[in-house]
């Protein structure tokens, strides 16, 4: 204000005020700094700088989002004269409790049974396996042209599976889909005649949810992936920027899968990787907002960091694997920049974990600084690195829900918990990849829950908890520690952004523990009355 007040009456006095308070108070403070302090300021700040890079790119999105959204195409500029040969592909291991529902469903795409082939591509090594091989077995003995094939090891995982099914495939196109996806009946009808145009690639569509509703974690999952399929996306495929086919829902070209190379098997998001190795090659990707499959969300935290670590970790495989050939490119420089910000983005979960360890020190470095510095110095840059999460999700989801987008509002401060909660697990991930460290294909479980409860007896597919909880329950605890300090210093601003990480973590550790403890209580329950049935 004392500046404002300047500009506005021409009072070199008041202006003097303000430059005495402001460089003043801040350089007293920074004079006050040992050696040791600025060890702790320079990289708390450098990493806030980073953070606030990624932030000012989801800006960019919004942004893109907004010019962009136009030049999406809305139906095929040309059809087919005759529809061509179709393969679909429906990838397995160990999906018991969705297998029977998908495949349901898949035989009931509209289109010529002459011009379809649908391939399951089973690696179960549980019962899955011969409740498929009987249950296409029937559907085979109605007329369906549907086939089974099961390998014996999962060489490649995923990508393994899917380039092994397209030496039989078929089709000119193979549309991919995973276990929890409810494949629309004319998802083929709206798809297809894309691939009129020659340099179409890839058709990509929109998830949407069975279980948004199901819990919390669901409602947040929702508004994350709203995000990318409604604003990045679109920004991206309307920009004339590279975008990936997401691994499901999508229809490929045969043709441009093996002139990319095929399917490879090198890092964990083979999709990610096909796409930018097939955009390389100039093929032309096409997305479909319009057009949307629904899927089932994990509904436990352990669940959904398992998927999160997955896909953390693959793109960070893809940025060492791709960023060189795609810098080395003739690209235009805006395709090369966006592409370093679309795989890069996972390094800010170790950049968050040394943040998280010097907020403390640096809390207590910073008590003797001017107020001053704190409004033009930590202002723009917590306004670049997280104000943009808030501006990012409430847009996309005003532009997909107009009616309904106002209770958004009150899920960020847990959409922002449950970013706090893949910290840990995401940071050792994106470590794993640097290093070059490889892991297998973690699946994630799904349970064809859609919006009812399970039986928590049931999940076969649950994982030991392993060690990760307790360090998460030791960080929330860290942070705690935090907000202790702040109401002793005075510091009250800073208690609700500690605060979202205290529930982060502990809703981390918390809801697994209490998750196990559920499940095994169930078991025991289950196992008790088939004792006592046996007797």
């Amino acid at each position: 204000m004392p500046l404002l007040f300047a500009l506005l009456v021409a009072d070199t006095s008041a202006l003097d005020d303000f430059k005495r308070t402001f460089f003043d108070d801040t350089f007293a403070g920074i004079h006050k700094l040992a050696p040791f302090d600025y060890a702790l300021l320079v990289p708390y700040f450098a990493i806030l700088l980073v953070l606030s890079f990624y932030g000012m790119h989801r800006y960019e999105m919004i942004r893109g989002y907004f010019k962009n959204r136009k030049n999406l195409l809305t139906a095929p500029p040309s059809e087919f004269a005759e529809l061509p040969p179709v393969t679909i592909q429906l990838p397995l291991y160990n999906e018991r409790y969705v297998v029977e529902r998908l495949i349901e469903q898949i035989v009931k795409i509209d289109y010529p049974k002459h011009l379809l082939q649908i391939q399951i591509l089973d690696d179960s090594t549980d019962e899955t396996h011969p409740f498929t091989e009987r249950l296409v077995a029937e559907y085979r003995a109605m007329g369906h042209p549907i086939e089974y094939h099961h390998r014996k090891n999962r060489h490649g995982y995923k990508a393994g599976a899917l380039q092994e099914g397209l030496k039989t495939a078929t089709g000119i196109v193979v549309a991919v889909f995973d276990a929890d996806f409810m494949v629309p009946t004319d998802f083929l009808r709206k798809t297809i005649h894309y691939f009129a145009d020659p340099k179409v690639g890839v058709v990509q569509t929109r998830w949407t949810y069975l279980n948004q509703h199901y819990n919390a974690l669901t409602e947040v999952q929702t508004i994350l992936l709203d995000g990318h399929f409604v604003l990045e996306h679109v920004a991206r495929a309307g920009g004339g920027l590279f975008f990936n086919f997401n691994g499901t829902a999508g229809i490929l070209r045969k043709e441009m899968i093996e002139d990319a190379g095929g399917w490879q098997h090198d890092t964990l998001t083979e999709d990610s990787d096909l796409s930018y190795r097939a955009q390389l090659k100039g093929w032309k990707f096409v997305y479909c907002p319009d057009v949307e499959c629904p899927s089932e969300l994990p509904f436990d935290m352990h669940g959904f960091q398992v998927q999160q670590t997955r896909w953390s970790k693959g793109l960070t495989q893809c940025a060492k694997k791709l960023l060189p050939m795609i810098l080395k490119s003739e690209q235009p420089w805006r395709v090369k920049l966006e592409a370093i910000c679309h795989l890069t983005p996972n390094i800010s979960y170790p950049l968050m974990l040394i943040m998280s360890a010097l907020m403390l020190p640096v809390m207590i470095v910073r008590f003797y600084m001017g107020w001053m510095q704190m409004v033009f110095v930590d202002l723009p840059l917590i306004a670049a690195s997280f104000w943009s999460i808030t501006a990012f999700y409430l847009v996309a989801q005003r532009q997909i829900r107009p009616d309904n987008w106002k209770r958004t509002i009150w899920y960020m401060p847990v959409l922002m918990m449950a970013g706090v909660a893949l910290t840990l697990s995401n940071a050792k991930a994106v470590m794993e990849a640097l290093v070059g460290y490889q892991t297998a294909f973690a699946r994630t479980p799904k349970y064809a829950v859609g919006d009812k409860k399970v039986t928590l007896g049931n999940q076969q597919y649950k994982s030991r908890l392993g060690w990760l909880p307790y360090f998460e329950m030791a960080a929330g605890t860290w942070f705690l520690a935090m907000i202790a300090y702040s109401i002793e210093s005075y510091n009250f601003l800073a208690i609700p952004f500690l605060s979202l990480f205290v529930g982060g973590y502990y809703w981390a550790a918390g809801s697994k523990i209490w998750f196990d403890y559920q499940a095994k209580q169930a078991w025991l329950k289950q196992h008790k009355l088939a004792l006592e049935s046996a007797q």
